[in-house]
């Protein structure tokens, strides 16, 4: 397993690690990854590990989870390499424009599908609880969360006890913890952690005789579509002053990444477990529905209250196929 990472990303975890959390389960033995040709690199979940993670995520642990959060350091932010996002457009399901902005971070109240379709996503990293936040998408299994690749595998190893609670409030899951039967990330994330391609997928077993999107709903999805584009973006930030109990949301107009990424940008507070999050352009406020373009990956130290998230072209493109035909 390979354990090159991008040099200086931070990880705002070692203090919230501290104390307070609830301990993993214990150790099974992971099955072995393996990278599915140039789309992604991907890991099947045992049946045994699925049933512990069905019963694993008590509302304590929940509440407990430490966020991940990723932060670059000047040092750190002239590493990765920066692709050209190009490619043809495509479009999955289309949306209709936003109609307010600017937001720098607030409860999201507007109701609507996002509300369901987005959550909270909790995992056993380095043998501890820990969170992000994912998003439900159209697909052909019905059954994929997209999400930050940080939020599937970081540090050489892919995470465990891996669960989606859409919607989740407080230590409440209204519409179930769904349970992944396979993660799945793209090549570069796997190989270097490059933060250009920080974008990850789960497939979640159905339950109670349903799939996922047939339960919560789905988001469309927009691949190619360039730069400087009216967006919204959502996730549960559980760090100061947030605390992951509520849906959070940012919106304005996004630029791109004038240092060192290839990635959109917007103003935003939102902090860590907020990764994953998906954003959204095309976003109509009275049916919370739009076209998923990004997820929240990662913030400079040197520059606060601003959100950097990846460029979804072809890479994230062949990810999010591969997923939906696991």
């Amino acid at each position: 397993m390979r354990r090159n990472r991008t040099a200086g990303i931070l990880l705002a975890l070692g203090a919230l690690f501290g104390g307070g959390l609830a301990a993993a389960a214990p150790a099974h033995s992971a099955p072995t990854p393996t990278a599915d040709g140039a789309s992604a690199a991907l890991r099947t979940v045992s049946p045994a590990e699925q049933r512990t993670a069905r019963t694993f995520w008590t509302p304590e642990r929940m509440r407990g989870a430490a966020p991940l959060d990723l932060r670059l350091t000047p040092k750190a932010a002239a590493a990765p390499k920066t692709p050209a996002p190009d490619g043809k457009a495509a479009t999955v399901v289309p949306g209709a424009a936003p109609t307010a902005f600017p937001e720098g971070g607030a409860p999201w109240t507007g109701g609507g599908a996002v509300v369901s379709t987005s959550g909270r996503v909790f995992f056993t990293f380095d043998g501890r609880t820990a969170s992000c936040s994912g998003n439900a998408v159209t697909s052909a299994n019905a059954s994929t969360v997209i999400t930050a690749g940080h939020c599937v595998k970081y540090q050489g190893s892919w995470h465990t006890n891996w669960v989606f609670v859409p919607a989740y409030d407080d230590g409440k899951a209204p519409y179930g913890q769904w349970t992944a039967t396979r993660t799945l990330t793209t090549p570069q994330w796997e190989a270097s952690e490059d933060i250009n391609h920080d974008v990850g997928a789960a497939v979640v077993a159905p339950l109670n005789g349903r799939t996922l999107t047939s339960v919560v709903g789905a988001q469309g999805l927009q691949f190619n579509g360039g730069y400087n584009k009216q967006m919204y973006a959502f996730g549960f930030p559980a760090a100061s002053p947030y605390d992951g109990s509520a849906l959070i949301h940012c919106s304005g107009n996004s630029s791109k990444d004038f240092l060192f990424s290839q990635d959109h940008s917007l103003a935003c507070d939102m902090t860590g477990g907020s990764s994953g999050g998906p954003w959204f352009t095309g976003f109509d406020e009275a049916t919370g529905t739009g076209l998923q373009v990004s997820v929240n990956s990662f913030g400079y130290t040197f520059l606060p209250n601003r959100m950097f998230g990846p460029y979804f072209g072809d890479v994230a493109k062949a990810l999010y196929d591969r997923a939906q035909a696991a």
